[in-house]
């Protein structure tokens, strides 16, 4: 008889699904059991979100097999059964309603919370998960989601997807958790992850943050064009033969750089520290890296936007413009969700594209379709919806968006949240070459590997710049020591 404890609590076998020509998976075998935390990677378009759907319910197979405990479930398997089934899922595309409360989006996920008395325990439930997974997130369950940083709400929903009502909390799966997280808020989502695994409950892992998969998983599935392509241990993996199996080749880091030499150059920003003491100045020179570090909503964002605003920021791009934007929720400041991915890809070049009022239609394509081939837009069709695309993808086009133009300046607010690892190192190639010819770009990041491919680092802290940081100097040991010192005197 077989051990309970070897039945997957969920598992697929010989999962094929399609959309029109493109085969997004192709007889994948996959299954997670209880006690165990599976780490899912993959390059942007091999399929992980699509076995994601079909986890949770959300698409129907076109060929294999779903079991949940054993049971074979697949004729009538969909989201009100793996709900039933304790599956919850924290999507990269975060799912909150933005008018609601913290405390009514708990409701909304938890059908249990109702009758006399349900908002009361709606708010004890969400602020209880919150307090043991973000021990001091500072978080007000009365407060609409709105009104949160995008960190605030991806811990929301995190929380939301362990709490339990009615029915226990079997699997969670979480697509990119870490994405809109500092280190600190970061550590403690996995450790909390190891205490629920040890717990027996089970857990899906999706990160391109490949240190957090080897450090929180206990096996790692690699999937390429729709298929799984290696499955073992965490424990024999390294980063390189992870890369490696998704299908690239690591760069090695550059040598410590000491930024260009900015001898008697003007800076093309500048920043006056705020009258507070000890406050730091921020400047950016041409050809420089610029790094915006730091504990997440420190005041890096608020910092961009003002930069932004200074210039002359317009959304509506002029000819001759003097700074660009990635933003970094795309959602909310990024995407024009009802135009396509040519136009989300080339509205800020349409003052070079329009002649006498009217868009050059082959001249936009050809720059559109230069970008998708430099950065890897995974579509067949530029004239699809910008939301047909993942969420890497997505995020790619508003990264080619601003560095398609002529602006001087690019700011960019964590514009690689949910990019692939073999994109990101083309990106950063890409940088350094821009850099290299005189542009300037100024780059918060949560990622502490991106922070260290900066010229220049300001930490922030309590919404000013602690610390400045140069050349060698730029670590993670200093960068942390910067983010911590105040709290820990």
């Amino acid at each position: 008889m077989q051990d309970p404890q070897d039945i997957p609590v969920f598992a697929v076998d010989g999962a094929s699904k399609s959309f029109g020509a493109v085969r997004a998976l192709a007889g994948v075998d996959f299954s997670v059991r209880g006690g165990e935390c599976v780490g899912l990677v993959g390059h942007n378009g091999a399929g992980k979100s699509t076995l994601v759907n079909v986890i949770t319910g959300g698409l129907r197979l076109d060929a294999g097999s779903i079991r949940l405990a054993g049971q074979d479930e697949t004729a009538r398997y969909a989201i009100r059964e793996a709900h039933a089934h304790g599956v919850r899922c924290v999507f990269q595309e975060l799912s909150l309603c933005p008018n609601l409360t913290v405390t009514e989006n708990t409701r909304i996920s938890h059908a249990a919370l109702r009758g006399p008395g349900w908002r009361r325990r709606a708010e004890a439930l969400i602020r209880g998960t919150l307090d043991d997974i973000f021990p001091g997130h500072g978080i007000d369950c009365r407060q609409t989601i709105s009104t949160l940083s995008i960190a605030e709400r991806q811990m929301v929903e995190i929380a939301t997807a362990f709490s339990e009502t009615d029915a226990p909390v079997k699997l969670v799966i979480l697509d990119e958790p870490t994405s809109s997280l500092d280190a600190s808020l970061a550590a403690q989502l996995l450790a909390y992850v190891r205490r629920f695994v040890g717990g027996g409950g089970a857990v899906v892992l999706i990160s391109h943050i490949l240190g957090e998969i080897l450090s929180a998983a206990d096996r790692v599935v690699v999937m390429k064009d729709g298929k799984v392509v290696a499955e073992r241990p965490a424990g024999e993996f390294s980063i390189d033969t992870l890369v490696g199996a998704m299908g690239s080749v690591v760069r090695a880091r550059d040598a410590a750089r000491h930024g260009p030499d900015v001898t008697g150059l003007a800076p093309v920003l500048r920043q006056k520290a705020r009258p507070r003491a000890r406050a730091i100045e921020f400047v950016a020179y041409p050809g420089e890296i610029v790094g915006l570090a730091g504990l997440g909503g420190h005041g890096q964002t608020q910092t961009l936007v003002s930069l932004f605003m200074a210039q002359g920021g317009d959304w509506l791009a002029p000819r001759d413009g003097k700074v660009a934007f990635v933003a970094g929720d795309r959602h909310v400041d990024g995407n024009l969700p009802l135009w396509s991915i040519l136009r989300n890809m080339t509205i800020g070049l349409l003052p070079d594209l329009t002649r006498f009022g009217l868009v050059d239609e082959r001249r936009e394509q050809a720059v559109a379709r230069a970008w998708r081939e430099r950065i890897d837009v995974r579509t067949q069709d530029l004239a699809n919806p910008i939301l047909s695309l993942s969420g890497g993808n997505q995020q790619k086009v508003l990264f080619a968006r601003a560095l398609a133009t002529r602006a001087p300046v690019v700011l960019m607010d964590d514009p690689m949240r949910g990019v692939d690892i073999g994109t990101k190192q083309e990106v950063y190639h890409m940088l350094r070459a821009e850099a290299d010819k005189g542009r300037t770009f100024v780059w918060y990041s949560t990622e502490m590997d991106e922070i260290c491919q900066c010229d220049r680092v300001y930490v922030f802290r309590e919404g000013r710049i602690a610390a400045e940081l140069t050349g060698a100097d730029i670590t993670e040991e200093r960068v942390l020591a910067a983010s911590f010192a105040e709290q820990a005197a």
